[in-house]
């Protein structure tokens, strides 16, 4: 439910670029994450829920085991920060290696990895559903993406590596998290539907993802090419007008 409250519609390493104040307020780590976390833990604390408060934590220490699985399920979406992503690995590695049996210990690290993918495939679902699915929020993401290119908060079109990215963020996660969820044992054989669609998805898109590709471009282009080139246009009018010597700027957004 909180998982990218208030997400400004750019990533992490952008905000960090445009020196946001929300990057610095988080020292440029897991900035959007953090940032849904403190503004959902600042609601969840308001009198108006002390009700739900009360069901989910009945005391201190039950409330502090609370925040860290909250804390650490979203942190878990940041899947591009090397540091997070080494811990996570470490983790599974200890938590489900067949040398590892560590009675209570082990059962609640077993069950916090396990909630923490849980997320991290919520949070990437469409790849591991129906043809269609995948393709309805694979396009949502591009114009999310193209129309910041477009405003001039992305510094690359994000249709020159579109496909490949495509490839590889399947081969390097989304099939590899597939797998994981298969081998925790938790979701019994709707795993193998998760894997399967995985894995047929990443086919189609090898042989589609060209011809596809190159018609988001086309629709972006018609929603927010135009759109671009008439706040050009208005920035060159300011920018005639201003050669009379008056004072005047003109902010883009």
């Amino acid at each position: 439910m909180i998982h990218d409250v208030d997400h400004p519609g750019v990533s992490n390493a952008q905000l960090v670029k445009e020196f946001d104040d929300m990057a610095a307020l988080y020292e440029n780590k897991s900035v959007a994450e953090q940032n849904s976390v403190d503004l959902a833990w600042g609601l969840l604390m308001d009198t108006a829920y002390t009700d739900l408060r009360r069901v989910l934590f009945a005391n201190d220490e039950e409330k502090k085991r609370f925040r860290q699985l909250l804390v650490n399920s979203v942190m878990a979406t940041d899947i591009f920060d090397p540091d997070l992503k080494q811990v996570r690995n470490k983790r599974w590695e200890r938590a489900f290696s067949e040398k590892h049996e560590i009675a209570q210990e082990g059962s609640d690290l077993k069950a916090t990895i396990v909630i923490e993918h849980i997320i991290q495939a919520a949070d990437v679902s469409h790849t591991m559903q129906h043809w269609h699915v995948y393709q309805k929020w694979n396009r949502r993401l591009f114009n999310e993406m193209y129309k910041a290119y477009k405003s001039g908060r992305l510094e690359r079109n994000p249709s020159e590596g579109w496909y490949k990215g495509e490839l590889w963020f399947y081969d390097n996660y989304i099939i590899p998290l597939a797998k994981k969820l298969k081998d925790c044992g938790v979701f019994g054989v709707s795993s193998d539907e998760f894997l399967n669609y995985a894995s047929m998805n990443r086919s189609e898109w090898e042989a589609k993802g060209e011809s596809i590709v190159a018609e988001l471009v086309q629709r972006a282009e018609e929603r927010y090419g135009k759109k671009t080139k008439q706040l050009q246009g208005d920035s060159n009018d300011m920018s005639a007008d201003n050669n009379d010597g008056s004072i005047g700027s003109l902010t883009a957004g």
